[in-house]
């Protein structure tokens, strides 16, 4: 995704803008929402990753989250 982002901007400025400057804003402007697209779709977890169940190493902590989530009774 980066690489296509990298290449609109160089595509943009060296080929596009000859012919049409507002082609090539419009192909930055693409650009410029492809990094932010990137980092969500690299950082998505899918539903296999239960990483909020995973123990602090906190026992107390632990036991507290765990009487909240009804995961135990209170004592």
């Amino acid at each position: 995704m980066m690489g296509c982002c990298i290449g609109l901007f160089v595509l943009a400025w060296a080929v596009v803008r000859l012919w049409s400057i507002p082609a090539a804003v419009a192909m930055c402007l693409v650009a410029m929402v492809i990094p932010p697209l990137a980092a969500m779709v690299a950082n998505r977890r899918g539903p296999e990753d239960r990483w909020w169940d995973a123990p602090s190493g906190d026992p107390q902590s632990d036991e507290w989250w765990d009487e909240l989530d009804g995961k135990k009774r209170p004592r």
